[in-house]
């Protein structure tokens, strides 16, 4: 009996397909999808697969790729609504056998199945049987003192010689087992015989096995009924397979072990087998293969037995190679699959300069427009990459990544490496792999934002000079309205006297924040005493903010401390910092600046430490106060701190803002300050 596996979300069309076919002639097992019908297709247990695909959509191209996947062989027959061609050939490259139309009609799908059924099969040149193994096989079955007995030198080559032809089949496990099954019977005239293996397609584990999964699957099998096989497995944990494993030799039918085991005894009657042989692979037991006697009713011979043994051994060790084979191939291809997708232009080439791998987006490029061979060669790389990688196969040095930009292509950008693969001990690379990142869009996006956040400080920077020169302005706009009615009156001049005062004084501060903050690498050297300079600023600092008794307190410890720098950019820096401090507490003010001296002469650090009476600053204050435009008060730009930080980092030296109860800033220097140029 056949079995039919019938794919289809709709259960009239299981029933369909169930009532055009015979019940004796074939079985219909319906499943919904691919993924539930995976344990039939996955073991090849189905004989046909019915599709219930309509050809107008991927999902249905998608279930075919996912069928052949999981079994390469067996016939798949698809029934669809409309017959479109693009999407019958698209169907027939992917692996349909056959594709009929709705509504399912009996004798046509009968004559459609009948016709696999009885397709040819492609004839076996047999092997021919020498005349050395036969008469040894034939004494060692009637002369029980023969079995014993060494086998010579030549029958040992006949034996190998026919063995040798099976290992044709060393990746395929199936058609492999297949022909050593065919040898056996040739050379011994067994009756009866099944190999079961592990399931294939399965990682193995260290004990050789896929990793959990005990199960044996039914490989290959003469003078059995392949209907008995379709449904039936053996297990490491349970009846022949248990008991081989445990042993690790052939197991009797009629040995003690078996008499004690009735799930043996069972699996030995369903197979008509009288031993059991383990096949091992470095000492693991992967399968059991299982044997009936003669065809003339004779049992095998110890001797007989023990050679099988032997070469199953060789299988065992040919079924691992397969399994590693497989998973290597299987990796391959998904490397493959992921440099292909990849965004990064991923090129291997060979020592010979020969183009090993290169992904779409190398071909896409790097490529050229002519396609005269369809695939990517060295001379069409431009010739500043082909020297870096003739570079590094000739050397073994990879290179760092660099900067590269196509000539022919301006403003294309990419970020190219270069790496070297070496076998061993060798110091002479076998290949080379070039990875090409494209950053053009990258860098425009970049220059984007950028100029995004200087239009956003432009915009911000001019928002706050209107309201800045707006404020020194307004007084000044009011006295000169009243400038003509009012100028013999004291009080009006000397308020007009203040007012111009107040302004001038604004917009110079204001003038000066703009061409420090502008002036790059701009400045003088000169030597002087910090002490005076210190001094200065706090003048400075008060004529822009005069408070009622504004103090200074000043430790100088009595020491000359000299610095070498741009004494009026300095200046202003510290100015602006005492500024700061003032304006902390209005009322008034009192500011402490402490001179410390750290480190040896050839390294020595000054550090000007200005400690205020004010509210101080909080951490996240502490943070931001040296940022542009950033101010706790109504008015100013908020400049001040920035420009000072730029001036002393100019200088080498470092601005910190101390998070504490009391305002404290400390710039440090260094004694002998090299200007950045």
């Amino acid at each position: 009996m056949k079995t039919i596996l019938v794919l289809s979300h709709h259960p009239d069309f299981a029933e369909a397909i169930r009532a055009s076919l015979s019940p004796e002639t074939y079985r219909v097992v319906h499943r919904l999808t691919v993924e539930e019908a995976e344990p039939l297709v996955g073991n090849s247990l189905a004989s046909a697969i019915i599709l219930d695909a309509s050809l107008t959509a991927v999902e249905s191209i998608w279930n075919i790729e996912q069928l052949r996947r999981r079994d390469k062989k067996c016939p798949i027959i698809a029934f669809t609504d409309t017959l479109q061609a693009d999407w019958e050939e698209e169907a027939f490259l992917h692996g349909v056998t056959q594709i009929l139309a709705k509504p399912v009609r009996h004798r046509l799908l009968n004559s459609v199945l009948e016709k696999l059924w009885s397709a040819p099969a492609v004839p076996r040149a047999a092997v021919p049987v020498p005349a050395g193994n036969t008469a040894f096989f034939s004494r060692a079955a009637n002369d029980p003192q023969a079995a014993g007995r060494f086998v010579n030198a030549a029958q040992t080559l006949d034996v190998l010689r026919d063995f040798s032809p099976i290992l044709t089949h060393s990746l395929d496990a199936d058609a492999m087992l297949k022909k050593f099954l065919q040898f056996l019977r040739e050379m011994l005239s067994i009756n009866r015989a099944a190999i079961f293996i592990a399931t294939s397609g399965s990682p193995l584990a260290e004990d050789g096995l896929p990793a959990g999964d005990r199960r044996l699957r039914s490989a290959a099998a003469i003078g059995l009924s392949s209907g008995l096989l379709e449904h039936f497995e053996l297990s490491l944990d349970a009846g022949i397979g248990a008991q081989v494993s445990r042993l690790g030799r052939i197991l009797r039918r009629d040995s003690d072990e078996v008499r004690a085991d009735s799930e043996a005894q069972k699996e030995f009657e369903l197979l008509g087998a009288q031993v059991a042989v383990p096949i091992a692979s470095h000492d693991r037991i992967i399968g059991v293969a299982t044997f009936d006697g003669r065809i003339t009713g004779e049992p095998l011979v110890n001797v007989e037995l023990e050679l099988i043994f032997h070469l199953l051994e060789q299988v065992g060790l040919a079924l691992r190679n397969i399994s590693l084979h497989d998973q290597l191939v299987g990796n391959h291809e998904m490397m493959t699959d992921v440099l292909r997708e990849l965004n990064n232009a991923c090129i291997v080439v060979g020592r010979d300069l020969k183009i090993l791998h290169a992904n779409k987006a190398a071909r896409r490029h790097f490529g050229r427009k002519n396609e005269r061979t369809g695939k990517l060669e060295f001379s069409d790389l431009p010739p500043a990459l082909g020297a870096k990688i003739y570079q590094v196969l000739k050397t073994g040095a990879a290179l760092e990544p660099f900067r590269y930009e196509p000539e022919n292509s301006p403003g294309t950008v990419y970020k190219v490496s270069v790496l070297a693969f070496q076998h061993g001990n060798s110091s002479v690379p076998v290949s080379v792999l070039l990875t090409a990142e494209d950053l053009t869009e990258s860098e425009q996006l970049n220059r984007l934002e950028v100029e995004a956040s200087k239009l956003r400080l432009i915009k911000s920077m001019s928002y706050r000079l209107v309201n800045e020169i707006g404020n020194a302005i307004v007084p000044l706009s009011t006295h000169h309205q009243l400038l003509n009615e009012s100028f013999d009156d004291p009080d009006f001049r000397k308020s007009l006297d203040g007012a111009l005062g107040e302004g001038i004084k604004r917009i110079m501060r204001l003038n000066n924040q703009m061409r420090f903050l502008a002036r790059e690498g701009q400045f003088e050297q000169e030597t002087f005493a910090v002490g005076k300079l210190v001094e200065d600023a706090f003048q400075e600092a008060i004529r822009h903010q005069p408070g009622n008794g504004a103090q200074l307190n000043f430790e100088n410890s009595g020491q000359p401390h000299m610095i070498v720098g741009d004494r009026a950019a300095l200046k202003h820096a510290l100015s602006e910092i005492m500024l700061n401090a003032l304006q902390s507490n209005p009322s008034g003010p009192r500011i402490e600046v402490r001179l410390v001296s750290a480190g040896s002469n050839g390294d020595r650090t000054l550090t000007i430490e200005v400690r205020d009476n004010g509210g101080g600053f909080s951490a996240e204050t502490a943070r931001k106060v040296p940022a542009p435009f950033f101010t706790t008060r109504n008015v100013g730009l908020g400049l001040g701190l920035t420009v000072s930080q730029k001036i002393i980092e100019t200088h080498h030296g470092r601005l910190e803002v101390v998070a504490s109860p009391t305002g404290l800033v400390r710039v440090c220097l260094p004694a002998e300050v090299q200007l950045a140029g």
